[in-house]
This record gives structure tokens, sequence and C-alpha cells, in this order.
């Protein structure tokens, strides 16, 4: 295929997949909580969309797991309870561990020195008091990980696998002692990848993960762990 004229501009994304991108993120930042209606007159206007555009969205994400549909009520975002969470971690461990085996492969030094930073900023944050802060850097983290290890597969999927645990994520951001914990695990995790050691950085990916399923657990008194 000829590469584009000079001038011209991509292609815009089809509407449905603009509203299922933009209804995947909203949830995903927690702007619909678990188990609220997902009205779809609101949903058209908000979007600015047709109806059967909101509605082929709202069944992509009934398949992603992210929405249900429930009998005479309509869509809503879908609970995950705590054991399903624990699972759901399980998967993005595995997955985390790969990402940042590749971004300790793959990281340039810029990419090294944002990663730096970034955990700057997260201490900061931390410093101050302000865990909501910290919870949204620590996002940015994952993201910076993500770009830097060029693994785009892995990286689509733990999105999707993300956006099913905001209210978990959420309530361990403000338990006593958490942030400091997962502060210490990602300051490996980020020393390992700067540092471009594979192996060490994957431990460093499980180890948090690891972490994050035992306080997710116990925040039930359940057996097993978290993200």
């Amino acid at each position: 295929m000829p590469p584009p004229p000079p001038g011209s501009r991509p292609a815009a994304p089809p509407v449905r997949s603009r509203v299922e991108d933009a209804l995947r993120r909203a949830i995903a930042e927690g702007e619909f909580a678990p188990g609220s209606r997902l009205v779809e007159a609101d949903l058209v206007a908000r979007f600015d969309a047709g109806r059967s555009h909101v509605r082929l969205a709202i069944d992509a994400l009934a398949a992603e797991g992210l929405v249900e549909r429930v009998p005479n009520r309509g869509a809503r975002v879908r609970v995950v309870s705590t054991e399903e969470a624990v699972a759901i971690t399980e998967c993005r461990m595995a997955l985390e561990a790969l990402i940042a085996g590749k971004a300790a492969e793959r990281v340039t030094d810029a990419e090294a020195g944002r990663l730096r930073a970034q955990l700057g900023a997260m201490r900061d944050a931390l410093a101050a008091g302000d865990l909501l802060g910290y919870s949204a850097l620590i996002q940015e983290l994952h993201g910076l990980l993500h770009a830097a290890a060029r693994q785009p597969v892995a990286a689509g999927l733990v999105d999707r696998l993300q956006a099913q645990l905001v209210r978990h994520q959420f309530r361990l951001s403000l338990r006593p002692g958490r942030p400091q914990v997962s502060l210490a695990e990602l300051g490996e995790l980020v020393d390992a990848v700067t540092g471009r050691d594979p192996g060490r950085a994957a431990a460093a990916a499980t180890a948090h993960f690891a972490s994050v399923i035992d306080a997710l657990a116990a925040s039930t008194g359940s057996p097993g762990g978290t993200p």
C-alpha cells in the first residue's frame, strides 16, 4: 500500500471503536462504578454516537467481562469479587513479568530517565500524603514500562484485565502501610529495568504482583493473592 500523501490526516477510527475505547477507559478510570447502570441514551449523548454504535460497544465490553447485561434492566458495569480479582491478578502477574523482562532488554536511555523520574514523583506524592495521586502515578509507571517493552500484545491484554480491578486497587491504595510496600517493590522493578537485567526485572514484577495478591486476599480474610 503506498504511503499517504504529505499533509494528509490519518483516518479516524470507526465510531463503534471510538465509543468502545472511550467507555472502556471511563470504566478503567472509575467514572462508572462497579454495579452502575449504563444508560444507552446517556451514552449516546456523551459520546455523540448513534444508539446502534453504543449497543455494539457495550456488547464488546460485555465479551471482555467489563460489562454485563441484566434481563429487563439493561447493562451495568460488572462487579468483580475479591476471589475473581485474585484470579485476574494472577494472570496479570505472568504478563507483567514478561513485559518487565522485555523492558529491561529494550529500554532506551531516555526511557530509563523517565522511569527514574516517575519513581521520584511517586516518592514525592507519598511523602505529601497524596494517596490518590500516588495511585495514579503507579498506573503511569506501568504505562512507561509497557512502552519500553515494545510488546503491544501483552500490554493490550494487561489493559483489559486492569480495567476490571479499579475498585480493588482503590481500596488497596488507602490501606495503611500498603503504599510504602508497593513503593519499595516498584523501586526494585525500576532499578532492574533501568539496569537492563531482564531476569531480575521479571522477578521483581512477579514479587510485586504476588504481594498485591496477598494484600487483596488479606482484605477479606480469604487465602490467596491479588494485583
